[in-house]
C-alpha cells in the first residue's frame, strides 16, 4: 500500500525525497564544515598560543589601571621600568617547582655613545678656487618632527695643511692645523672651533679652548654645535657630522636568554656573553678603571633621516681667506657669509651607528632613566598625555656643570615620559676629563665590547601570539588613518633619540647581571636600582605545550606559587595571549595603532568556538527537521480528501498513522542512500575533513529527520474525519465583503485557509529567525575573539561556514513557504479556473499569486525577525551588546526582504502553469 501510494503520487514523493536529500546532505555537510572549522580553529590556537614565555613578573605598582581594566599589557611597557625586583626574589622564583626558564631583564639606563655621519662634498667644490668655504645645513627628520641641526663648515685649500701637536704647550689642547701659504702659516680652524670670544689674544697656544660649553644658555644652542673642518684640496672632501646615540643598557642572564630566545645564535661578530663574564680591572688613559662586558646591537634602535643642504659661500678674495680665519673674529665672519645652494645630500641616521667600533673605549659616566607614558581614556580612544619640556639641567655634566656635547636634537620635541639624570661620581667619558674626588666611589665603568648581536636572528615565535619581547624589538606603531599615515610619511612611527619620546627604543647594550652593580656603585649615592635592579622576569613553565587543560594547570600553579611568595609583584599569564591593535591619539590629531597584548585570548577563543559550534549544530538540525515537517504536513493537507475517503471505508487512525509515517520513512531511506554518495563527493570537492563512514551517516540522519518531521503530520492525518473528504479546508464564511483589488483578494485567500497560511508563514519565519539567531551568534563569536591578531585569524577561518549555515537556514525557510504556496495553488486550481472563465487574464492571475506570496513572506519575515531578536535576548550573554541591536534588527529585516524576493522568484516558475489552465476540464472535474 505504501509503495503503491508513492508510485501513484510520484511528483509529491519525489519532491519530499528531494527535500529530505537536500536537508540531510546539507545538515551533514554543514556539521562537517563546523567540525572542520572548529578543528582548524583549535589547531590555529594551539599552534600560535605559545610565545617566548608563559608568565611575566613585574615590580609592584607597574601594572597600570588600564591594564587591570582591559586585561592587557601595554605596548612598550618595559621601557619605563628601571628596577623593582631584587636578585634574591629572582633566584627564589627561578627555583620554584615547574619553572623551566626564568630570564631577568634589568634596565640600567640610557648612555650616550658618539659617532659621526660622513657626507661627501667633492661634487660641490669649485675646481678653480684656491681657497673656498662650504656651509652644510642639516635637518633631521625623526618621529613626528623635523629638527634643524647646527650649521657645519668646510674650508678647502690647495695649500698644504700641517697638523701640530699642541700638548707640549701645556694643558689639554686639541690638534692645531696650520695652512702654509707662501712664507706664512695660518691657524685656519682653531678660532672657529675653539675660541669664539672675539677678543684678541696672543695666539692659539696661549690657553685652553674657551668660549664654548659653559656660557651658552642651553645644550641645543647652535653656536655650541657649529664646527669647521679644514681639508686639503686633493682627493675626496668630506665633512663629519657628530651624532650621539642614546643606548639603553640592560643586564641579563646569558644562559637564560640563550634558552629562552636563542640569543647565542644571534651573534654576528665577537662572542656571546657568558655566565663567567664579570667586571674586571682595566686602564682608561692613565687611570685605573673597571671594565664591564657588553654586547652591542648590530643595528641602531633609533631611526631618523638627515637631509643636508650644501651652500658655496661668497667669502670674497680667496687669497685673503686664510688671514680672515686666523683670528678671534673668525666665527662671526663665516656665520655672516651668504651663499648659493649647490646641492642636497641625504643620509640615514643609522649609518653612523654601523661605524661604531667594538674596540672603542666608551665610558658610561652619566646615564638617564625614563618613566612610562600616561594615557587618558576618551570616547575616541586612548590619548597619550604630553609632558612639559625637558629641563636643560639634565644635560649638564655632573662635575664640570658644562653642557654634555651633542645632545640629540630630538629631545627638544614632544615629551611623553619623565627623564631623570643619574650622574656619575666622576666626570669620565662623554663629559670630558677632569680631576675631582669621587668621594671614595668606584670609577664609572668602561664598556668592554665583546661582540654584536642581530635581534632578527632570534628564535621565531608566531606573530599571532607575540607577547612583548622589548628586550630585542621595538613595538610596531603605524598610522590609523590616511591623514595619520601621511603625517608619518607612510612609515611606521619608530623610536628616535628623544629620551622622552612616545616610542622608546629597546635595549641596545646587553651586559650581565653581575656587571650591573658597577654602574650603580659609581654614582654619588646608591640609586634605588641597586637594591632591586631587575625590571621584569620572563618565565617559561615546564611541560606547557599549548592551552590544553594540563598546560593551563601547570602555568596557573607556578603563577599561584609566585603570588603566594611575593603578593606585591605583578604576575601576568601570557600563554595564549595575542597582540590586540589599540588606537592611540597623539598630538596634532595623529592617530596610531599599536599592539597591546591581550591576555587569555586563546582560552576565550576555545570557549567561544565550543559554544558557537553547539548552537550552529542545534539550529541547523532544527531548521532541517522543521523544513521537512512543513513539507510533510503540506503533503498531508494535499491528501485530505484521500485520507477522509480511507476513513470512510474503515481505516483506523492507527493505520492512517502508519501509512503516512511509513511513506516518509521509505522516502527518507531512499533519499539518505543517495545523499550519502552525494555528501562524500561534495565533502571531497569542498576540502572538508570527511570519510566514507562519516558520509554514510547521511542515511541514518535522513531517516531520523524523516521520522522527526513525520510524527506531527502523521498525527494530524489521524485527526481527519470521514466528512473531511467533502468539506473544503477553509474557514466558514461569516459575512461577505466586497474585494476591489488584487492585493485585497490575495489577502482574503490567505485568510480563507488560516492553517495553511500560518504553515507557510511559519516556515519562512523559522528561516528568518534562524538567520537572525545565527547571525547574532556568529557576530557575538567574532566580537568575543576578534580584535587580537590570533582572534582575527580565527574569525577569518570561521566566517565561511558561519554564513553558509545562515544562508541555508534562510533558503530552507523560503523553500518551505514556496512549497505551501504552490500546494495552495494546486488545491485552488478550480477557483483559479473560475476566475479565468470569468475573464481574468493570465497577468492578473500571476499578480494574484505574487501578491499572496508577498503577503505570506512579509508576514513570516517580520515575525521571524522579531522571534530571532527575542531568542537572542533570552540567550543573553552579550549577544545584543556592543551596539548589535541595530545591526541585528537591520539584518533581520534584510533577511525578511530576501525571503520575500526568494519566494517571489520561486513562484514565477509556478505562475507559468497558470497560463496552461483549462477551465472547462477543471470545472468538470470539480463536479
Amino acid at each position: 500500500m505504501i509503495l503503491a501510494q508513492l508510485l501513484r503520487r510520484r511528483g509529491r514523493a519525489f519532491a519530499l525525497a528531494a527535500g529530505i536529500l537536500v536537508a540531510a546532505t546539507s545538515f551533514t555537510l554543514l556539521t562537517s564544515a563546523v567540525t572542520t572549522s572548529k578543528a582548524e580553529t583549535v589547531g590555529t590556537v594551539n599552534a600560535n598560543s605559545r610565545a617566548a614565555y608563559d608568565l611575566l613578573v613585574r615590580p609592584p605598582g607597574t601594572r597600570t589601571a588600564l591594564e587591570e581594566q582591559r586585561g592587557q599589557v601595554e605596548s612598550n611597557f618595559l621601557s619605563g621600568i628601571f628596577g623593582g625586583i631584587s636578585t634574591d626574589q629572582y633566584h627564589r622564583i627561578g627555583a620554584l617547582p615547574g619553572v623551566e626558564v626564568a630570564a631577568p631583564v634589568a634596565n640600567i639606563g640610557y648612555l650616550l655613545i658618539g659617532s659621526t655621519l660622513r657626507l661627501d662634498l667633492s661634487a660641490f667644490l669649485d675646481s678653480g678656487a684656491r681657497n673656498q668655504l662650504l656651509r652644510v645645513r642639516p635637518v633631521l627628520s625623526a618621529g613626528l618632527g623635523q629638527y634643524p641641526m647646527s650649521d657645519q663648515y668646510v674650508y678647502v685649500t690647495r695649500d698644504p695643511l700641517t697638523v701640530i701637536d699642541t700638548r707640549p704647550h701645556g694643558g689639554w689642547l686639541p690638534q692645531l692645523q696650520l695652512q702654509q701659504s707662501g712664507t706664512k702659516s695660518y691657524a685656519v680652524c682653531w678660532y672657529v672651533n675653539y675660541d669664539r670670544t672675539g677678543v684678541a689674544d696672543s695666539g692659539p697656544f696661549t690657553s685652553d679652548p674657551k668660549g664654548i660649553g659653559t656660557s651658552t644658555p642651553s645644550p641645543f644652542t647652535p653656536a655650541e654645535r657649529t664646527r669647521m673642518t679644514c681639508e686639503p684640496g686633493q682627493g675626496k672632501t668630506t665633512v663629519d657630522i657628530s651624532v650621539e646615540y642614546p643606548v639603553l643598557v640592560t643586564a641579563i642572564d646569558p644562559t637564560a636568554e640563550a634558552r629562552l630566545v636563542g640569543l647565542n645564535h644571534a651573534i654576528t661578530s665577537g662572542r656571546m656573553l657568558t655566565a663567567a663574564d664579570k667586571p674586571h680591572d682595566g686602564v682608561n688613559g692613565s687611570r685605573p678603571s673597571v671594565e664591564v662586558p657588553v654586547l652591542l646591537s648590530a643595528h641602531a634602535m633609533s631611526a631618523g633621516t638627515l637631509t643636508a643642504t650644501v651652500q658655496r659661500l661668497d667669502a670674497g678674495d680667496p687669497a685673503a681667506l686664510p688671514a680672515r680665519l686666523d683670528g678671534p673674529s673668525a666665527h662671526a665672519f663665516i656665520t655672516g657669509l651668504s651663499g648659493a645652494t649647490v646641492g642636497t645630500l641625504h643620509e640615514d641616521l643609522a649609518t653612523g651607528f654601523q661605524h661604531l667600533s667594538a674596540h672603542s673605549g666608551y665610558t658610561s659616566a652619566t646615564y638617564w632613566t625614563v618613566g612610562p607614558v600616561t594615557y587618558r581614556s576618551t570616547s575616541s580612544g586612548l590619548v597619550a598625555v604630553t609632558r612639559p619640556a625637558q629641563p636643560f639641567g639634565i644635560w649638564r655634566g655632573a662635575a664640570t656643570q658644562g653642557w654634555i656635547y651633542d645632545v640629540p636634537e630630538e629631545n627638544t620635541g614632544l615629551q611623553f615620559r619623565a627623564v631623570t639624570q643619574v650622574p656619575s661620581a666622576d666626570c669620565a667619558g662623554v663629559e670630558g676629563m677632569c680631576a675631582i674626588d669621587p668621594n671614595g666611589r668606584p670609577p664609572s665603568p668602561v664598556l668592554d665590547f665583546v661582540g654584536r648581536y642581530d635581534a632578527s636572528k632570534l628564535s621565531n615565535f608566531s606573530q599571532l601570539s607575540d607577547v612583548p619581547l622589548e628586550t630585542y624589538q621595538s613595538p610596531a606603531v603605524t598610522g590609523a588613518d590616511a591623514a595619520s599615515r601621511a603625517a608619518l610619511g607612510d612609515k611606521p612611527l619608530l623610536p628616535d633619540r628623544n629620551l622622552g619620546g612616545y616610542v622608546s627604543q629597546p635595549p641596545t647594550l646587553l651586559t650581565t647581571l653581575a656587571s650591573a652593580d658597577s654602574f650603580f656603585a659609581s654614582r654619588p649615592s646608591d640609586p634605588a636600582q641597586r637594591a632591586a635592579p631587575i625590571s621584569a622576569i620572563r618565565i617559561r613553565v615546564a611541560g606547557v605545550t599549548g592551552v590544553d587543560k594540563a598546560s593551563q594547570a601547570r602555568v596557573n600553579a607556578v603563577a599561584a606559587a609566585i603570588r603566594a611568595a611575593y603578593p606585591t609583584l605583578a604576575v601576568d599569564v601570557t600563554v595564549g595571549s595575542s597582540p590586540m591593535p589599540q588606537t592611540v591619539v597623539l598630538p596634532a590629531g595623529v592617530r596610531v595603532v599599536e599592539g597591546w597584548t591581550a591576555k587569555g585570548v586563546a582560552l576565550r577563543i576555545l570557549s567561544a568556538v565550543d559554544a558557537k559550534s553547539a548552537v550552529l549544530f542545534v539550529l541547523v538540525l532544527v531548521v532541517c527537521a522543521l523544513f521537512l515537517g512543513q513539507a510533510a504536513l503540506a503533503s498531508v493537507r494535499s491528501r485530505r480528501t484521500e485520507i477522509g475517503t480511507l476513513r470512510c471505508v474503515g481505516w483506523s487512525a492507527r493505520e492512517i498513522f502508519r501509512l503516512v509515517l511509513g511513506e516518509l520513512l521509505l522516502i527518507g531511506a531512499s533519499a539518505g542512500a543517495a545523499g550519502a554518495l552525494l555528501a562524500y563527493a561534495l565533502a571531497a570537492a569542498f576540502g572538508l575533513h570527511t570519510s566514507a563512514a562519516k558520509a554514510a551517516l547521511v542515511l541514518p540522519t535522513a531517516i531520523l529527520l524523516a521520522l522527526l518531521a513525520g510524527l506531527f503530520p502523521a498525527w494530524r492525518a489521524t485527526r481527519v474525519g470521514p466528512l473531511d473528504a467533502v468539506n473544503p479546508p477553509v474557514t466558514p464564511v461569516r459575512r461577505a465583503r466586497p474585494v476591489r483589488t488584487v492585493r485585497g483578494l490575495a489577502l482574503r485567500n490567505l485568510l480563507r485557509a488560516p492553517g495553511r497560511s500560518a504553515l507557510g508563514a511559519a516556515g519562512l519565519a523559522l528561516g528568518v529567525a534562524a538567520f537572525t539567531v545565527l547571525l547574532g551568534v556568529t557576530l557575538a563569536f567574532h566580537g568575543e575573539v576578534a580584535g587580537s591578531l590570533l582572534g582575527n585569524a580565527v574569525v577569518a577561518q570561521a566566517r565561511t561556514v558561519d554564513y553558509a549555515s545562515v544562508a541555508l537556514s534562510l533558503l530552507l525557510g523560503a523553500a518551505g513557504a514556496v512549497d505551501v504556496l504552490v500546494l495552495s495553488q494546486r488545491e485552488r486550481a478550480a477557483d483559479l479556473a473560475v476566475l479565468r472563465a470569468c475573464g481574468w487574464s493570465g497577468g492578473e492571475l500571476a499578480r494574484l499569486s505574487l501578491a499572496e506570496g508577498v503577503w505570506l513572506s512579509a508576514l513570516g519575515g517580520v515575525l521571524g525577525a522579531g522571534a530571532g531578536l527575542g531568542v537572542l535576548a533570552t540567550l543573553g550573554q552579550g549577544l545584543l551588546g556592543g551596539g548589535r541591536v541595530v545591526d541585528l534588527t537591520s539584518a533581520g529585516l534584510l533577511a525578511a526582504a530576501a525571503g520575500v524576493a526568494l519566494v517571489c522568484t520561486a513562484l514565477t516558475f509556478a505562475i507559468r502553469a497558470l497560463a496552461r489552465l483549462a477551465p472547462a476540464r477543471l470545472l468538470a472535474a470539480d463536479q
